[in-house]
């Protein structure tokens, strides 16, 4: 009969000091693969990206080719299929109010759901050059298209949006802003916000999974529903819709220079803070690390193909404004100096440098001020 043999791990350790030296030169890790929520060789990762597919390394030598190809690679890792629903529009509410009208619509945003959206429209003949708007995250979400237009039908939710104004729009709706200026407004709650709620923040990840077991993705869904939003927008009788903006602050900005990205019906867009380059995003202690709010602006395998600079440049040659303060504790001055340059070459490839407009405010953070706004929409009037 054989005699097994036992042999403690901590007793070869003892025996062999040089195991480990000799694991670590092969390429094993230490007893700690993860650190700060990324894999120890994360640079490593980091450093395989080289987005193939962006207009600076492509091998089209036409614009629009490189962009129907790099648009089409994009739809293709949304997880979610294009969706042609009819939109049947119904108006639910109307209200006057000085200098435009308040309006409740409900719509089909997808074929699997039907919402309610909130409009302003100025007053006046029309039609109106027309912004559609796009809410943060925030980890809020007990207010979704309340944070950009006043909620004059629920006093609760108007408290809430009013204190969110407070903190990052200097008191102001935006939305309600816009329209005393000329511009008609559509705000629509993402899945989890508002209307849509019943989302928590530590549920976000539980979301995202089962979404993926489903076919979808929280990001997919939210970039498939906002180009959907743009669309109707551009079919309502008081709206022109050749003069139609999308406008976001944070991830609201994120979901602005998407929509751009991906639909036609968008003909100029102010983002404010959200640019970077992916790779100086990723990197220890920024807030994506965490996961969870991330996955609304996650879409596996695109950045394999394309940096996030090279996803907004999808929207080129048409204005775009890009907004930040250079306090932004979510985005390394690194990742937005390294974004707003790749833009601005596409921009410049195609003549249309001027269209492409860039600014860091001194001294401000995540925020978009009343100060920024105004610099903002004087720049989308010229435009629209």
């Amino acid at each position: 009969m054989k005699r097994r043999s036992v042999i403690s791990l901590s007793a070869v350790a003892l025996a062999a000091p040089h195991v480990a030296e000799a694991r670590a030169a092969a390429g094993f890790e230490g007893p700690s693969v993860i650190t700060g929520n990324l894999p120890v060789y994360y640079e490593r990762l980091r450093d395989e990206l080289t987005f193939p597919l962006a207009w600076s390394r492509t091998r089209h030598p036409d614009f629009r080719s490189w962009k129907r190809r790099a648009r089409a690679q994009f739809e293709t890792l949304l997880c979610e299929p294009a969706d042609h629903t009819p939109f049947r529009p119904e108006i639910v509410d109307e209200q006057p109010a000085p200098g435009y009208r308040r309006r409740q619509l409900i719509f089909n945003v997808t074929r699997n759901s039907r919402v309610r959206a909130t409009m302003l429209i100025p007053d006046g003949p029309g039609p109106f050059p027309a912004a559609l708007l796009l809410h943060d995250h925030g980890a809020r979400f007990d207010i979704g298209k309340e944070k950009l237009i006043e909620p004059w039908y629920d006093d609760t939710r108007r408290a809430s949006a009013q204190a969110w104004a407070d903190r990052y729009f200097s008191g102001r709706f935006v939305g309600d802003h816009l329209a005393s200026r000329g511009y008609a407004v559509l705000a629509v709650d993402a899945l989890g916000w508002g209307d849509r709620g019943g989302l928590t923040y530590e549920s976000q990840q539980a979301l995202a999974s089962n979404l993926y077991h489903l076919g979808s993705s929280p990001a997919g869904l939210m970039a498939r529903e906002d180009a959907r939003a743009a669309a109707l927008l551009s079919t309502l009788p008081e709206v022109d819709p050749h003069r139609v903006a999308a406008v976001g602050f944070s991830m609201g900005g994120y979901r602005a220079w998407q929509v751009a990205a991906l639909s036609d019906h968008i003909a100029a867009t102010v983002s404010a803070c959200w640019m970077t380059g992916l790779k100086e995003m990723m990197v220890p202690g920024n807030n994506t690390l965490r996961g969870q709010s991330a996955f609304y602006m996650l879409h596996p395998g695109l950045y394999r193909h394309l940096d996030i600079p090279d996803v907004a440049s999808l929207a080129a040659p048409r204005p775009m404004y890009l907004t930040d303060g250079e306090l932004d504790p979510l985005f390394t001055p690194e990742g937005i100096a390294v974004a707003h340059a790749k833009m601005a070459a596409v921009w410049s490839s195609q003549h249309a440098g001027s269209r492409l407009r860039t600014k860091t405010w001194p001294g401000l953070g995540h925020v978009f001020t009343a100060e920024m706004q105004d610099d903002a929409f004087t720049w989308l009037d010229g435009h629209l």
